[in-house]
């Protein structure tokens, strides 16, 4: 397993790793500024419990393409074309904050059948028109370069919430960034910041596979209150924030395995 190193796409726009094996498969989708490599804990847990896993950088992130859109149907379309070849019935999505969102679309069915479950937390369920505002404001912004790794690598950390979690060279930073030669840029497209403004509540209301839901006691982005509007049983994941799929990839896992 091995979801740092560099791989080419294949016919797809996505770079894309698996592993594990079993006719059950676990579709793990990151938040935005992320990458693929914030799974490689709770990839292992899927393996050792004799789950497949798959694993994308979405649209605009890490080593997949930079081209537009960036909207949330559009990383659904991207994901239901990488999983045509799979069998629905057997297919789960685990969906970290933004990438839970986009399984949301996909469990929509408007894509093509829809999963056999969809799994989420750390969805940010209600934006205020001052947070869409600064999230556009941020997608209009031109790509930023760092005269240093380092200092690229530092910002990757901050954009994707694992600043205090993990090493600037960790391997959950993996495609973070890219070098020039003569400066550094984030992987991700600023333009992903585009897709925030549609409101999140009507994507889960109208879900056609089974809904589980969980978000860190202390998370400072999305609310357990806001969950439970969408599932009454939402797991409250004791004393982690918002990335916890990294401070406790088992329980993570257990949203999905059980």
């Amino acid at each position: 397993m091995d979801l740092s190193a560099d791989r080419p796409r294949g016919d797809g726009p996505l770079w894309v790793a698996s592993g594990g094996h079993g006719g059950r498969v676990v579709v793990l989708l990151h938040g935005i500024g992320a990458t693929a490599a914030v799974w490689v804990k709770v990839a292992r847990v899927l393996e050792s419990r004799g789950l497949r896993w798959i694993a994308p950088d979405l649209r605009g992130h890490g080593g997949s393409t930079g081209q537009g859109p960036y909207g949330f149907g559009m990383h659904a379309a991207d994901i239901a074309m990488l999983l045509r070849s799979e069998d629905p019935d057997r297919i789960t999505v685990l969906g970290h904050s933004f990438g839970g969102v986009v399984g949301a679309c996909l469990a929509g069915g408007l894509f093509g059948p829809p999963p056999a479950r969809l799994a989420a937390f750390g969805v940010k369920f209600d934006w205020t028109p001052t947070e869409i505002a600064q999230a556009q404001a941020v997608a209009a912004k031109p790509p930023r370069a760092f005269a240093t790794t380092s200092e690229a690598r530092a910002r990757h950390l901050k954009i994707s919430g694992l600043s205090g979690l993990v090493r600037e060279d960790a391997p959950e930073t993996a495609r973070g960034i890219r070098r020039g030669a003569e400066a550094a840029v984030l992987a991700m497209v600023p333009g992903v910041f585009g897709a925030v403004g549609p409101p999140i509540a009507p994507l889960f209301e109208a879900l056609r596979c089974p809904l589980t839901l969980a978000c860190g006691t202390e998370d400072a982005i999305a609310d357990l209150a806001a969950h439970r509007r969408f599932d009454p049983d939402a797991a409250a994941l004791e004393g982690m924030g918002h990335n916890a799929h990294i401070q406790n990839p088992v329980a993570v896992a257990d949203l999905v395995s059980g």
